[in-house]
């Protein structure tokens, strides 16, 4: 069995690559939460949808995230009437977050998720890294905002300075997230190429779950999110630089430190390949490449042993 750790959309390309070559029982996906925010009094999960709407196969591959073939006619209403058009949710992806809303009011969002993945036919599972709120906040030059405040709102403009996770020290990991951790079968780790920051460290934030890695007998490998030390996609380069942080291989090790075993990075940073380092194309342009990542990550953790255990 193969845990992936995921964010959006790089995260999630690469687990429907991994789930291209892994049967439904071989794979668990533990998506980042910390994202999640409440608009217009609608609870929004953007990595868990971005995960599953790509493992549906139903995603937009142009911009990443959303619904292929979305209409906007809700948006174009709302600001007709004066409401906040700042963060867009298409007509065909607001009956997720609708439907969302209703069923937590008496399920969780473990329960919520695998019913959704299961009506658009996904067999693999994905797991919320935590069922209990936690959200993540920048500190930046002009003060502290929430993630999706920065990142859609204000398109990452202002500099980051430092990022917390609001309600992380009470919360727990999702059943599913520690059933895969603790699972007898597991035989490694993938994080996916997510944003080092805000999308991974939510995950390895919750309690308990670094105690767990560091007691570990299974290699854990990092696909790196650069390519020439830029990000194929968000803000994880600018965040980076601004913390003085290199958005390179070395970089990236020295980042997630003793967790990690196995780094895999592109060509075009292989000046710069540590130890136990796989070097290939990362760039997923299409469901071809995020299979043909995925087993190659796989094949490399295999040859790898945990340091750690």
């Amino acid at each position: 069995m193969i845990l992936a750790l995921a964010g959006g959309v790089g995260g999630a390309r690469l687990a429907n690559g991994l789930a291209a070559i892994l049967d439904p029982d071989q794979l668990v996906i533990a998506v980042n939460t910390g994202d999640d925010f409440e608009h217009l009094n609608l609870p929004i999960s953007p990595d868990i949808d971005t995960v599953t709407y790509t493992l549906a196969g139903i995603n937009n591959p142009t911009q990443g995230w959303g619904l292929a073939g979305e209409s906007w006619s809700f948006m174009d209403a709302l600001g007709t009437l004066g409401g906040e058009t700042w963060f867009k949710l298409g007509d065909r992806d607001l009956a997720t977050h609708v439907l969302r809303g209703v069923m937590l009011r008496m399920q969780s969002l473990s329960d919520v998720t695998a019913t959704f993945a299961k009506k658009l036919g996904i067999r693999h599972r994905i797991v919320p890294m935590s069922d209990d709120p936690v959200r993540s906040i920048v500190s930046t030059d002009e003060g502290d905002m929430p993630f999706q405040d920065y990142f859609v709102r204000r398109q990452c403009a202002p500099r980051f300075r430092t990022i917390r996770y609001d309600g992380i020290e009470n919360a727990h990991p999702s059943a599913g997230f520690l059933a895969a951790l603790d699972d007898p079968e597991l035989e490694a780790i993938i994080i996916c190429p997510s944003n080092p920051l805000l999308s991974i460290a939510p995950i390895l934030a919750l309690p308990g779950v670094r105690d767990r890695l560091n007691r570990r007998v299974v290699p854990i490998v990092a696909v790196s999110p650069f390519i020439g030390g830029q990000a194929v996609k968000g803000p994880a380069a600018k965040i980076m630089s601004e913390l003085g942080l290199p958005t390179t291989p070395a970089g990236i090790a020295a980042h997630y430190g003793s967790l990690l075993d196995g780094l895999v990075i592109d060509h075009a940073d292989a000046a710069d390949a540590p130890d136990r380092t796989l070097i290939t194309d990362t760039l997923m342009r299409d469901t071809g490449d995020q299979r043909r990542l995925a087993d190659e990550t796989l094949a490399f953790a295999r040859t790898l042993s945990a340091r750690h255990g």
